[in-house]
């Protein structure tokens, strides 16, 4: 039988129409003794105390088991009920990813409550934002730095309390509105009743509302999407039924299943890590939680994860790290070089042939085997979501041996719409359709040109499933612009899909640059051409309403400093003087003219200017989940861009012009 009739018809003890934290507690007796979350100790100064989270050495990882975390869960529900939590109350959670994220999560929901997201990378004007908009009456802080700028706008909000996860100072500890998560866990312990707490269980309906989840914001006041517990409990069927352990399968496919690990250190504050969570505390896993996203590697290679979810730049800044390890010496670097020739000559070839075989069992012997190791030497799959991943670089990973599963969603779709299946991944496509999703094409916003440079039908992608949001909080216009009249959800992107139901991304509908010869241009496949790049380390093409396509890029100092050491070329330290230099101008440009090449003419980058920074979501260039702010990062570098449309460029637009008639 064909592998999509029995996904479809596939079902286990684990699939079911029950709220997140009913699927949670039932893991939670599936699996009580399993390893649930594992922490790093002397990382934080949690307030939770050495008998309920022991601390483990400084650097070292400590675990919780599923009936530990459960325990941790009803008296943290306990507790939020006791400061006065009822039905669909709104309590945001301000903090960074760690496991008391997730057990405030699960403990807020188990009290009857909502859900709702703050990102800590907010300023206070948008902390306050987020919490006034929904109404909140309480909020989960993580310590003392971020509890001060949510209290620089506490007057204008109407918070009963206000919990820290972390130790306080005395001066906060004295307030009767401010407690520790120690202190809530007390109270949840002295005033625990079982039968009390399995009544609010089993108040909730599924289709009652679970959280609040904030888009980014990149065009204005972020929207908060009602997502039920329905909507997250059919994406994690879908889910289960895509990536779990069918029977059907090969034992050489890859799975998601009970007693695996998983490294996680996305924000979940977004709906991409929290599905993950959901679900991979859903079936038993073990979820580990990175230092921070700075430490990813050295987490990969201590906890030797079987399966990690990241967004595209992680798995560039992965490959990054690799070749930069590579660049020690002039052997390594040669050695990696040809290495990576060789696995992407493999993955090109309709028939590889023994010598190809042969050099890619030596390439995997030098190089690939101990990336592998460095990624902890247990990885199965990783998960990309949240943009788009380069084709160049998933092909890379392939011939590495490491699995990359490719897949697509919003946060108004809680937030899986497609996934590559483990046993049909075809590199370039985020997938097909989950269970249950109906997908389909508007191709009247799209060009007669863009339809015709692109395989399969065209058009902006519209979807429909019970994993899809009904409204906006409190946005009942923007509600009623997000659906068609026959109330398929329009998502914005610009999307091919081929023959098999496979989707490809091609851009977001609104990023879309129409230059002024009427020739649409996707952005983003220009700027995935540079995900394996050595000299560019970010990059952002423009081009609205102007002649040509230019681009503002961000160096890889690491690589360029190396590359003046190795030719003798004395150039200053500092970046903002370093991208003076012509000859750095050469360098990047002989990239560029690289890229160009397998370009379409009205594609290509005619001129192009550096900066000399790291885009990043500090900088409010980059979202939390490490989407390119196209609005800010235009507005950051406007002299820069209007530089590469002013009188130098005359020549550029002329080219452009003559290939145009």
């Amino acid at each position: 039988m064909d592998w999509r009739a029995v996904e479809r018809e596939y079902t286990d003890e684990v699939i079911g129409e029950t709220t997140i934290p009913e699927l949670f507690f039932d893991s939670v007796g599936r699996n009580g003794t399993r390893d649930a979350q594992m922490y790093k100790g002397g990382v934080y100064d949690r307030s939770l105390t050495d008998d309920v989270v022991p601390e483990p050495p400084r650097g070292e990882y400590g675990a919780l088991t599923y009936e530990e975390t459960g325990d941790i869960v009803r008296y943290l529900a306990t507790g939020f009920r006791e400061l006065g939590v009822g039905p669909d109350d709104r309590v945001g959670i301000y903090a960074n990813t760690r496991m008391e994220w997730s057990q405030a999560d699960y403990a807020i929901q188990s009290a009857e409550g909502v859900v709702t997201t703050v990102y800590t990378e907010s300023s206070a004007p948008k902390v306050q934002y987020l919490l006034d908009d929904n109404d909140a009456m309480g909020c989960v802080v993580e310590n003392e730095a971020l509890l001060e700028t949510l209290l620089s706008v506490e007057d204008d909000l109407e918070l009963e309390f206000v919990v820290v996860i972390d130790e306080v100072s005395e001066e906060y500890a004295d307030r009767e509105d401010i407690h520790t998560l120690a202190d809530v866990y007390e109270l949840g312990a002295a005033n625990h009743d079982e039968d009390t707490f399995q009544s609010w269980l089993e108040n909730r309906e599924w289709t009652d509302l679970c959280s609040l989840v904030y888009t980014s914001g990149t065009t204005g006041d972020p929207k908060g999407v009602e997502l039920t517990h329905k909507n997250w409990r059919t994406c994690f069927n879908q889910l289960r039924k895509r990536i779990g352990p069918r029977p059907d399968k090969d034992e050489d496919i890859p799975v998601m299943e009970a007693g695996m690990t998983a490294l996680s250190f996305l924000p979940l504050a977004h709906a991409f890590e929290r599905i993950n969570h959901f679900h991979e505390l859903g079936i038993g896993m073990t979820v580990a939680y990175a230092e921070n996203p700075d430490t990813v590697g050295d987490d990969l290679k201590q906890v030797g994860p079987d399966a990690a979810a990241s967004v595209p730049r992680v798995y560039e800044r992965i490959y990054n790290q690799m070749r930069e390890q590579a660049s020690e010496s002039p052997v390594k670097k040669r050695i990696f070089e040809w290495a990576v020739d060789t696995a992407q000559t493999y993955d090109d070839a309709d028939d590889p042939g023994t010598i190809l075989e042969t050099k890619l069992k030596i390439a995997d012997k030098l190089v690939f085997s101990q990336v592998r190791e460095a990624l902890g030497g247990n990885v199965q799959l990783f998960v990309s979501g949240g943009g788009s991943l380069s084709e160049d670089l998933a092909k890379l990973y392939r011939a590495m041996g490491l699995t990359i599963l490719e897949g697509y969603g919003l946060t108004e779709t809680a937030p899986a719409l497609t996934t590559n299946p483990p046993e049909d991944i075809r590199v370039g496509t985020m997938g097909i359709a989950l269970c249950d999703v109906d997908l389909q094409l508007d191709p009247d916003v799209v060009s007669e040109e863009t339809k015709a440079s692109e395989k399969g039908q065209v058009g902006e992608l519209l979807a429909k499933g019970p994993n899809v949001f009904e409204a906006y909080w409190n946005k009942p216009e923007k509600t009623e612009a997000a659906f068609t009249d026959d109330g398929y959800f329009r998502t914005g992107d610009i999307v091919a899909i081929d023959g098999d139901g496979y989707v490809r991304f091609v851009d977001r509908r609104k990023n879309l640059i129409v230059l002024d010869t009427g020739k649409n241009v996707a952005p983003e496949p220009i700027e995935d051409e540079f995900a394996t790049s050595a000299r560019v380390d970010q990059i952002m093409v423009v081009g609205d309403d102007r002649k040509f396509i230019g681009a503002v890029i961000a160096p890889n100092f690491e690589e360029l400093w190396e590359w003046a050491d190795e030719e003798g070329i004395d150039l200053p330290e500092d970046p903002e003087a370093a991208i003076e230099d012509d000859r750095v101008h050469e360098w990047v440009a002989e990239e560029v003219d690289r890229v160009n090449e397998v370009l379409s003419k009205h594609e290509t980058i005619k001129e192009f200017r550096l900066v000399p920074e790291e885009w990043t979501a500090e900088n409010d260039l980059l979202t939390p989940s490490m989407k390119k702010k196209r609005r800010n990062i235009r507005a950051a570098y406007e002299e820069a861009i209007e530089d590469i449309y002013g009188e130098e460029s005359d020549e550029a637009e002329a080219e452009a012009a003559a290939t145009d008639d």
